[in-house]
């Protein structure tokens, strides 16, 4: 089990700001598992007893609609963490969380996060920024939801998850999403999806094998209206 003091993706969260006896403190009590594709690491409504942090793999968090259905608010990759907001306000867990493949995470225990919290004003300081960016991003996404069409949105969608995550040795971007997944990012139905992704591949802007995909005309799908 890697210690936190060691490990490299504290670099890409709050974790950072700790101190080397914090991090050797927050070390001493976390667990770490394996979590399998498909997997649900927290669910919308439940109480959180600390934070969890990715070591590898990447989640998807979303929230589930009055109709029943799930949107997906963002994805979650290695470095980051979740459940932080729940631990500051108090509340249970607003979005669910679940494995997109197979991940490594620690849980670090509420106690221990709240004791940084209190004593380290760095570590506060980095939360809070990180929560006023998310914040951002979604006012962001409530504007692009409004202003742009479902075309653009998912075109937009493939060019994040290509910059965000890249290719593989084939070509194909490196996470496969389901149908299913790429419409709720977008807030669309699942048959719009789909019968988009088939307007962009006939039109030679990707092409599929299975629920894989390649891009082949970045610059066309930037174009996209």
């Amino acid at each position: 089990m890697s210690k936190c003091e060691q490990c490299i993706v504290r670099q890409f969260n709050s974790l950072k700001t700790l101190t080397r006896d914090e991090l050797m403190r927050v070390s001493a009590c976390k667990t770490s598992k394996i979590i399998r594709k498909g997997e649900v690491i927290f669910e919308e409504g439940d109480s959180l007893n600390g934070v969890y942090c990715i070591r590898d793999g990447v989640c998807k968090m979303s929230k589930l609609s009055e109709n029943g259905k799930d949107q997906v608010v963002k994805l979650v990759v290695k470095g980051g963490m979740m459940g932080q907001r729940s631990l500051v306000s108090g509340e249970t867990a607003n979005l669910s969380a679940v494995a997109i493949n197979d991940m490594q995470i620690c849980f670090i225990p509420k106690q221990e996060i709240l004791n940084d919290l209190q004593k380290n004003s760095n570590f506060s300081m980095d939360v809070l920024k990180r929560m006023a960016l998310d914040l951002r991003d979604a006012d962001d996404t409530l504007v692009d939801m409004a202003q742009k069409t479902v075309k653009q949105r998912l075109a937009e969608t493939l060019l994040y998850i290509k910059n965000k995550f890249g290719n593989d040795d084939d070509g194909f971007l490196n996470i496969t999403l389901s149908r299913e997944d790429y419409s709720s990012i977008v807030g669309t139905a699942t048959e719009s999806a789909i019968r988009i992704l088939s307007q962009f591949k006939k039109s030679g802007l990707i092409s599929t094998s299975g629920k894989q995909i390649k891009i082949e005309n970045e610059k066309g799908l930037l174009r996209v209206e």
